[in-house]
């Protein structure tokens, strides 16, 4: 092969896979690994329950999941409590509510308008474990989903 057919080979594969980029990065986006609910934890340690490996191996990676927005504690807030089942209170609204153990803190990227608590929604973001306390808020969370967006399903 001379080196005009070599360099018009590659010029092909170059023009591919600037074709095809648009659609594997959509594709990647889609193809997020997604969690749920019931993947959260593996195993009772000594310190109590611990996360399952699916979520150890997940952290730091964009990931999806499905349920439901607790009702915000402010209208302003950039955050919000992904639930399991739909909650019509706001947990720290109400002393004898019982805070569900499978919950996850969704940090938005940017302000979106929340939606109502039986909607189900899907949340993308960056996926955390650990526990973590918020300087702004004080809030201390053990799971958490950063630089997220949702939408309605």
């Amino acid at each position: 092969m001379d080196i005009f057919s070599s360099l018009h080979l590659s010029r092909r594969r170059l023009i591919g896979a600037a074709v095809a980029l648009p659609f594997t990065t959509s594709l990647a986006r889609a193809a997020d690994p997604s969690l749920s609910f019931g993947e959260l934890y593996g195993k009772f340690g000594v310190l109590g329950l611990e996360f399952s490996d699916k979520v150890k191996r997940l952290a730091g990676q964009e990931i999806s999941m499905k349920g439901f927005m607790a009702p915000p504690l402010k209208a302003e807030a950039q955050f919000f409590v992904l639930t399991e089942v739909p909650m019509s209170l706001c947990p720290f609204c109400s002393s004898d509510a019982d805070w569900p153990d499978n919950i996850v803190v969704v940090y938005l990227g940017e302000k979106q308008t929340f939606v109502q608590p039986r909607q189900t929604i899907e949340v993308r973001g960056t996926l955390e474990y650990g526990s973590w306390t918020d300087p702004e808020t004080g809030f201390v969370s053990l799971l958490r989903i950063r630089q997220a967006e949702y939408s309605s399903v």
